[in-house]
């Protein structure tokens, strides 16, 4: 039986601004077994790592991601707001701000300090939709794993990345251009079709959310007995962890991830 894995939300994202440098970094350093990112395409053709449609809520800026090109997204703050709202960093705001690790992460950037890292890492990558690019976006993925030697994995089990997303269109697109790859069909609830545990065609890994499976515990062992493994989001309090791990669920998504990895022991 294989360890449970312990996935870090936009990096360590409790402690740093979601999706920034700093964020991953950090996972890094308390141990993930992987980086979840979430990606939007830009203007200009660029995949960057942004949850929300518009940039409002996570920089010192406003608008559209798919309006704006990557010169002017790399402009931008993505941490101040998070800053703003921690105490300790607001008690060290004299400190002087590093670019770096605060501006727009591009994707091919994290593909990058995932490879460099001295451990095996994986990337967890959910495709957002919808989006004015659509089948674009998968493109843009599937052409980025290409070019690091990331889309033709010897087997699923082997493969450094994982794509997930809500929507089966998305998924279909990355089967039919890189089968090898494993995808994970995210869910809020479980559509009625698949109550049996089944999934998508092509789709190997059920990705449920922590409040699904608090309504409906028996869901993993439906999934296991259809041959799927599981992976569910976000959970971060040490009463929840607890509760998906007597589950019997194969991956944990938190925004915590070195208090996961201490319940498991592994600290």
């Amino acid at each position: 039986m294989l360890p449970v894995q312990v996935v870090a939300h936009r990096g360590s994202s409790a402690a740093h601004a979601e999706h920034t440098l700093a964020a991953y970094e950090l996972a890094l350093e308390e141990g993930a077994d992987a980086l979840e990112c979430d990606v939007r395409l830009t203007r200009d053709g660029v995949l960057v790592c942004v949850h929300d449609r518009k940039v409002d809520r996570t920089s010192d800026g406003r608008g559209v991601v798919s309006a704006l090109e990557l010169a002017e997204l790399a402009e931008l703050d993505f941490a101040s707001w998070k800053q703003r709202r921690d105490d300790a960093a607001l008690r060290a705001s004299w400190e002087e701000v590093d670019r770096d690790r605060s501006r727009v992460l591009t994707l091919e950037r994290l593909v990058m300090l995932a490879l460099d890292h001295e451990r095996p890492v994986q990337l967890h990558v959910e495709t957002k939709h919808p989006t004015r690019y659509g089948g674009l976006v998968e493109r843009a993925l599937v052409d980025l794993l290409v070019r690091y030697g990331l889309a033709t994995p010897p087997s699923r089990a082997g493969s450094r990345v994982t794509v997930m997303s809500f929507a089966p269109t998305s998924l279909r697109r990355i089967h039919t251009m890189a089968p090898a790859i494993p995808t994970v069909l995210l869910m809020e609830r479980v559509p009625v079709r698949y109550r049996d545990g089944s999934l998508p065609s092509r789709v190997q890994l059920a990705g449920p959310s922590l409040e699904l499976l608090k309504a409906n515990p028996a869901y993993v062992r439906r999934a296991h007995d259809q041959g799927h493994r599981v992976h569910v989001w976000t959970v971060d309090e040490p009463a929840d962890i607890e509760y998906v791990l007597s589950l019997g669920v194969d991956a944990v998504i938190s925004n915590l991830p070195d208090r996961v990895l201490a319940q498991l022991g592994r600290v």
